[in-house]
């Protein structure tokens, strides 16, 4: 799959162009000429420090290019998202931006936007459609790949891995929500690495729902099952489900970290510091700050510019001792 830089795809200066609705028609949205763009924004909820930090920069974004942002919180329901987006398509707005809470399941809806001539922008997760018409672009990352780096992390470290020593790794996967994009993407990703060593065996998965409670639940039933002796890591979708594995070993007299390492992705603050703090032994980062590169999308759609079908960031990764040194200017 051919893919293309975030920074390719946006190729704009966005510090120094206020963002106009010029390529939209007179019919399908309240922007027209040099008025400011309205743009409803269906986010999937505020599940994870990751989901906190891409609205908080969604907003900041909207308000810096004055864009008249129309915003909901899906609270990780599909139908609340599909109720949104009608909601926009009524409201006459330019674009459409939008965050699936699953893959499937948006056709109707989105082909009644299409009809609307309003066009839809598709940020951090994607949609299963055979009619990729449906939508203009998709920005985030590319979760395969991420899925894939904590793959080759573990491939890597095996030994490391094997805590308890019998020659084989036992794997608890704490997958993100059902049907999502991410969770889809990132087991994936993770499971087509691993096969490479046929000592590394995934013996429970389970959705924590991409929650820090959810983890802490999944982790709980899985220690109860198998016991700290039995775990020799976690690989944990995100952060948040990361940091709840964390709670629950700690509770069952486990050290993380030691006891039962754990590989997990995105790489924000909380996270991050449990790295530093030697609980997390490796994060695949997942960066939140979409605001910019979304705007440079807009504006390119709106002019009726031709945009790439799928834009994906450059995500990094990190150890301890590169979460030691990243920590302090980290912005998420």
């Amino acid at each position: 799959m051919l893919k293309k830089s975030l920074v390719a795809a946006c190729a704009i200066s966005l510090g120094t162009i206020s963002l106009t609705a010029c390529g939209s028609s007179s019919d399908s949205g309240s922007g027209g000429g040099d008025d400011p763009i309205t743009m409803g924004f269906a986010q999937v909820g505020a599940e994870s420090g990751w989901r906190t930090a891409n609205t908080k920069n969604i907003k900041e974004t909207a308000e810096k290019e004055d864009v008249n942002l129309k915003f909901s919180d899906a609270q990780q329901k599909q139908e609340n998202q599909i109720k949104a987006i009608r909601s926009y398509i009524q409201q006459k707005v330019d674009v459409i931006a939008f965050s699936p809470v699953v893959e499937t399941g948006w056709d109707t809806v989105l082909l009644e936007a299409k009809r609307a001539n309003i066009p839809v922008i598709l940020t951090d997760r994607s949609v299963d459609t055979k009619d990729t018409t449906l939508y203009k672009t998709f920005l985030g990352s590319d979760f395969i790949k991420e899925g894939e780096k904590a793959g080759e992390w573990l491939v890597d470290n095996a030994k490391e891995a094997d805590v308890n020593g019998d020659g084989s790794v036992n794997v608890v996967q704490i997958e993100g929500t059902t049907g999502a994009a991410p969770a889809i993407d990132r087991g994936e990703g993770f499971a087509d690495t691993i096969k490479s060593d046929p000592n590394i065996k995934v013996i429970a998965s389970q959705t924590g729902d991409f929650t820090r409670d959810g983890g802490k639940k999944v982790m709980e039933g899985f220690l109860q099952k198998y016991g700290v002796n039995g775990i020799d890591l976690v690989f944990a979708h995100n952060d948040d489900m990361a940091l709840g594995a964390i709670e629950a070993i700690e509770a069952a007299g486990g050290k993380p970290g030691t006891d039962i390492k754990i590989v997990s992705i995105d790489a924000v603050h909380d996270g991050m510091q449990a790295l530093v703090d030697g609980k997390i032994n490796f994060i695949v980062e997942c960066n939140p700050l979409l605001g910019d590169y979304a705007a440079g999308l807009v504006k390119k759609v709106l002019a009726g510019e031709t945009v790439e079908k799928k834009n994906y960031g450059e995500d990094g990764s990190f150890t301890q001792e590169q979460a030691k040194a990243a920590l302090d200017s980290r912005k998420y």
